[in-house]
């Protein structure tokens, strides 16, 4: 992906990055009208279809579309970017040191914002199942004869949909947004047809009835909270796909497009249930006449696929980003597009993304079973992201305490109100994705532990720089042409692979390049930018190579930048020499012993050096070394 300007676009590209726009960051919310009215009303905590709760329903969607989606995040967090990028990473990039210590406010921070994050691969799993099943289920509105059928097709589904994700989104990506255009003017088609029928409905926009609808349920009013939340479930990924296309074009697609469509079918939804309130069992399908029920299926099966493909590579970009900012292990990235940076396959996260769909559809059965699972994760990451919000206003835009902590507050009442109608999803599925974020943030936060013990335990046992110079400079040591690059973590002590090298072969080459690789805070860094360099004299140099946490690194591109006259760099002269350690759990490092054996299984199976820097494997030189924990 291209780095991202600072000049608004103009109008024609602002309307052509609109409308990509639609499917890629609104795909997810835009098929919850599948699903969400259904379970307020059908679902295990469903209220009694009456006009009272009809209307207050209604009411309780209309104004937290407008207060989730429409203020908070397209008023507020969406200006929380860093450099372009969203997300609750880029986010805890802002407000989290690079070196954060172990313990203290900046450590809690850094565990929210894991924490947060491991949560969206929950939510990862359950959009794609949850999505193709409920659309797949309305073959059942035209005949119960296809009610067999529903979950093997929807299994079939997902397995083209995640065996595609290899051959990339390039070429399907163009027409993502064209057909989720048709799905939304479609949506509020049906919508507008219902609302015309029964424009008593409209009444609702009122917020008189969401609160008439807590006095006449109590209790139970507070729990349909948790299936008025699926209609904004989509609402995180939002945040984090605004670098793909920034604010303007975001917000535009929301307020011209995506919200006037979602209210009309969301209003059709609780007019036809004024009208006839057996449509409970799946008011959605109901809203279209008989003869368009099988192409309706066939464009809801198609939009729930985009909004699949969107969280599946939004799993992706985390997957990288985490991998970038040193909290998760190399893993294997194919770029599957020339020309856009950002368009990545990652296959261990697409394989599990797979298994775990699938899992699910079998598992759960029908739609309604999965939305008792789903809302868990994603409340829980807008509660997180709020507190970051917090923090950022306050120490980034230096707002007051009264004004961040006002905003803020309101925020949290909303989220805390929508996490605590899902909390009772625990005992019917919920537990799911929080037991995937779990796992997931064990991973993470131990290998982010595990590797500062590493380099203080390499720090210990280097050799200072100076003092290795120094013996070079006395002792007669062979020099042999060519150049050596010893890749290091430590910028500033003597690489084992140095050392091991010159104890093994007895010569130095004749240029030497220390090289460390460091990942900024910010998402893309410039050319000028890249290199630091400094000379050490006798033929060596450190060489410092700053990244983007959402740019790949390059080495032997790096190098070709910094060959120069005064200190020439041939590619096909040039040895890397990279260190493989083998880790031996110890019991010194103040970890428990089961993360220290975890963090030695994470390394030993990471992907190599060779591949995730794009050095040529056949000028490598590896050097191992033993290190106890």
């Amino acid at each position: 992906m291209a780095e991202p300007s600072a000049e608004p676009p103009g109008r024609r590209k602002l309307l052509t990055l609109s409308l990509a726009a639609l499917g890629v960051v609104y795909g997810d919310i835009g098929t919850s009208p599948l699903y969400a009215i259904r379970e307020c009303f059908y679902g295990e905590y469903g209220v009694p279809v009456d006009p009272v709760n009809v209307l207050g329903v209604l009411s309780l969607i209309v104004w937290a579309l407008i207060a989730v989606v429409s203020i908070k995040y397209l008023v507020f967090v969406i200006r929380a970017d860093n450099h372009g990028e969203g997300g609750i990473l880029a986010l805890m990039a802002q407000v989290v040191p690079s070196q954060a210590p172990v313990r203290g406010a900046p450590w809690r921070l850094a565990v929210l914002g894991l924490f947060g994050a491991a949560l969206l691969y929950g939510d990862g799993m359950i959009t794609p199942a949850i999505s193709v099943l409920s659309a797949i289920e309305g073959l059942e509105v035209a005949t119960p004869l296809f009610q067999p059928y529903v979950v093997p097709v929807t299994i079939v589904i997902l397995v083209a949909l995640f065996v595609v994700q290899r051959r990339g989104t390039a070429s399907v990506g163009a027409v993502f947004g064209p057909i989720t255009l048709v799905w939304f003017i479609v949506l509020g088609a049906l919508g507008l047809r219902a609302i015309v029928a029964e424009p008593s409905v409209l009444r609702a926009l009122s917020p008189v009835y969401a609160a008439l609808f807590f006095a006449h349920n109590g209790l139970d009013g507070a729990l349909v909270l948790a299936a008025v939340f699926l209609v904004v479930t989509g609402t995180e990924a939002l945040y984090a796909d605004m670098g793909h296309f920034g604010r303007p074009p975001i917000r535009l697609a929301w307020f011209a497009v995506t919200l006037p469509a979602l209210l009309l079918n969301y209003f059709g939804q609780g007019a036809l249930l004024l009208a006839d309130p057996e449509a409970a069992h799946n008011p959605f399908y109901r809203l279209a006449p008989s003869w368009a029920l099988y192409p309706l299926v066939a464009l809801a099966t198609l939009a729930t696929i985009i909004a699949s493909q969107a969280v599946i590579t939004g799993a992706f970009s985390l997957t990288r980003q985490a991998v970038q900012l040193g909290y998760c292990p190399r893993i294997p990235v194919t770029h599957t597009s020339s020309d856009e940076e950002g368009q990545i396959y990652v296959g261990p996260v697409n394989w599990m993304l797979m298994v775990a769909c699938c899992g699910l559809v079998l598992g759960f059965g029908a739609s309604t079973n999965l939305a008792a699972a789903y809302g868990m994760a994603v409340t829980t990451t807008m509660v997180i992201t709020t507190i970051l919000f917090y923090v950022l206003a306050r120490r980034r835009w230096h707002w007051s305490r009264l004004t961040a902590g006002a905003l803020a507050a309101a925020f949290l009442v909303i989220d805390l109100a929508f996490l605590g109608a899902n909390v009772i999803k625990i005992e019917h599925g919920g537990w799911f994705p929080l037991l995937v974020a779990l796992a997931v943030f064990t991973i993470l936060s131990t290998w982010k532990r595990g590797r500062q013990v590493l380099g203080r335990r390499l720090r210990e046992a280097s050799l200072p720089l100076e003092t290795f110079l120094e013996d070079v400079a006395k002792s007669k040591v062979v020099r042999v042409p060519g150049t050596a690059v010893f890749m290091t973590g430590d910028p500033e002590g003597t690489p084992h692979a140095m050392l091991h090298n010159l104890k093994h072969n007895h010569v130095v080459h004749e240029q030497v390049i220390l090289l460390t690789v460091d990942t900024a805070r910010s998402p893309y860094l410039m050319a000028r930018e890249r290199l630091d360099v400094q000379p050490l004299g006798q033929g060596f140099c450190r060489m410092v190579v700053h990244y983007g946490f959402m740019q790949d690194p390059n080495v032997p591109r790096a190098l070709a930048l910094a060959s120069s006259e005064t200190f020439p760099i041939d590619p096909m002269t040039t040895t890397y020499f990279v260190g493989r350690e083998k880790l031996i759990p110890a019991g010194r490092s103040g970890m428990a012993r089961w993360r220290e054996r975890l963090f030695a299984l994470l390394a030993q199976n990471s992907a190599g050096v060779t591949g995730f820097f794009r050095i040529p494997p056949n000028r490598v030189v590896e050097l191992g070394t033993q290190i106890e924990l």
